[in-house]
């Protein structure tokens, strides 16, 4: 299929209240309409942002635990694939784990690359060593969370990629350069952009104030939430003019080569 329809949640997150979380995201979830084929959930939406605290689940590879279950089971009955961020238990730190769940069970997962030395995130966080692409109708998706948005090597469309999905707990503070770098990639990548962000206050005093929005290859806003107000934005993208759009404006072609190196 050339289309693809998505639902963004954009919500306030209970501190480390899995049960709450999920029931509220449920409720959500019900009310979606049928033809939806993805719903994208923000950054660490089970927990909130509290990389420090005793709140991660297992490692599915190893045991699956409570929220995978529920992002599984939501996506059977929904009838899409459910996508956000989840910490979960790495060694003796965590993973900022972007999983990918299927109606049929299957599971995938982008492990967040960017760690925010600022916050110190690195000290209880793992990086991810994988670049990710997951395919969903004719769109290739490449999957990223929050802080990953500054880092545009790592983003670079090699012609591998049809969407860049970024999900975040991204602070009010630093709302100008979310929105500025969400329009920045889908320019110099020539793709759809998506942002899905939180709203609300956490635990330790950080603002959100949402941002979510869909962004097209020209930079150009297709659909944003409100901001301040949980909110759902449902959306079809058309693969058609993101291709009518790189024969006639071939930048890509002129990109200049690299590998990337730890």
């Amino acid at each position: 299929m050339s289309t693809l329809t998505l639902a963004l949640i954009q919500t306030s997150l209970n501190w480390l209240d899995k049960d709450a979380n999920l029931a509220h995201i449920s409720n959500k979830i019900a009310d979606i309409d049928k033809s939806v084929e993805l719903i994208l959930l923000p950054e660490t939406f089970a927990t909130g942002f509290a990389i420090n605290l005793d709140c991660a689940e297992p490692d599915h590879q190893l045991k699956q635990g409570k929220v995978l279950d529920w992002m599984i089971a939501s996506a059977k009955s929904s009838n899409a694939v459910i996508a956000g961020s989840v910490l979960v238990t790495q060694g003796n730190k965590k993973a900022n784990r972007f999983y990918w769940a299927w109606p049929n069970g299957e599971v995938k997962y982008y492990d967040k690359r960017h760690l925010f030395c600022l916050g110190k995130e690195g000290d209880f966080v793992t990086a991810g060593q994988q670049r990710e692409v997951f395919t969903l109708n004719d769109f290739r998706i490449l999957p990223q969370v929050c802080y990953d948005l500054r880092f545009p090597v790592f983003q670079r469309n090699r012609n591998d990629y049809d969407v860049m999905v970024n999900v975040a707990n991204w602070p009010a503070t630093r709302r100008k350069v979310w929105d500025t770098l969400l329009m920045a990639r889908a320019m110099e990548n020539q793709c759809y952009v998506i942002g899905v962000n939180r709203i609300g206050d956490d635990a330790n005093g950080v603002a959100h104030n949402g941002g979510t929005a869909v962004y097209d290859f020209k930079g150009d806003t297709l659909a944003a939430a409100t901001d301040n107000k949980a909110d759902v934005v449902i959306i079809t993208l058309d693969k058609q003019p993101l291709e009518l759009f790189k024969q006639s404006f071939p930048a890509h072609l002129d990109a200049d080569g690299f590998s990337l190196q730890d």
